[in-house]
This record gives structure tokens, sequence and C-alpha cells, in this order.
């Protein structure tokens, strides 16, 4: 009786780790293999800090772009920057490479009074300022 009763606990344990595992693991494929999504990095420009990076996964959208926490089971995405009100101030190619092995560029953002940085594939770079670009927007906001 014993035995069954340990036997019962190790499944349930085994259940509760497999549960938000498999969740995790759907959410990333699901999110990844979207159209219009790409892997990047996100980090808050504040003067007083050096916050660190949060991986994610950004997604076109018609007027926005959503960005998901990689490692989080949330549902809804953490950041939503909408096209006519994001501005790129800089691109700086960095001397790094993804898992890929693609180059990497480090683009300073502004969405309205939040100011951030991305760091993604020059490829996804350059379909962020393609996006952009394509938008109804005024002339000079895209470096």
């Amino acid at each position: 009786m014993e035995v069954l009763a340990a036997l019962l606990g190790v499944g349930a344990l085994l259940l509760a780790l497999a549960v938000p595992l498999g969740l995790y693991l759907s959410r990333q494929s699901t999110l990844s293999r979207r159209v219009g999504s790409f892997t990047c990095q996100l980090r808050d420009e504040l003067p007083d800090e050096d916050t660190g990076w949060v991986a994610g996964i950004a997604q076109y959208g018609t007027a926005r772009i959503v960005w998901w926490r990689t490692l989080s089971l949330a549902p809804r995405p953490a950041r939503t920057w909408s096209r006519n009100d994001l501005v790129l101030l800089e691109r700086v190619p960095l001397d790094e490479v993804d898992d890929a092995g693609r180059a990497m560029m480090l683009v300073h953002c502004r969405h309205h009074e939040e100011r951030f940085q991305l760091t993604m594939s020059v490829a996804a770079c350059a379909g962020l300022v393609s996006w952009l670009e394509s938008g109804p927007r005024p002339v000079g906001r895209v470096l």
C-alpha cells in the first residue's frame, strides 16, 4: 500500500512538472512559427540603471509589433508598439552572431516617451525597417 502511495505521489509530481513544460514548449513553437515573427532581445534604456537583456519573440502585425518574453507562460504579449509611434533612432552592427550564425544588430528605439534597445539578426532588422517604411508614416522617422 505504501508503494502504491509513493508511486501515485511520484506520478503526480511528474504530471505537475510535465504540464507547465508542455505548455511552454507549445507556446514557443506557436510563437516562433507565426508569419512575421522573429527572435530578439529587449533592454529598457534607463538613465540611472543598466538593466539586463530579456529574450523574446516579436511579431509584425498590420499596425503594431507585439513582443513576448521567451521564459513565460503568459498568453498576452509583454510589450506592444504601434507602427505610427515607433521610431528607430540608431542601428549599430555588433561583432556577435546568434545561434544560427547570423550577424547581429543593436537597434535603439523610441515609442512615445519610452526608450529601449533591441538586438536581432541583420535580416530581422532589415525586415523591421521595411515594415516601418511600408506603413503610412511621416518622412524622416527611420534612420
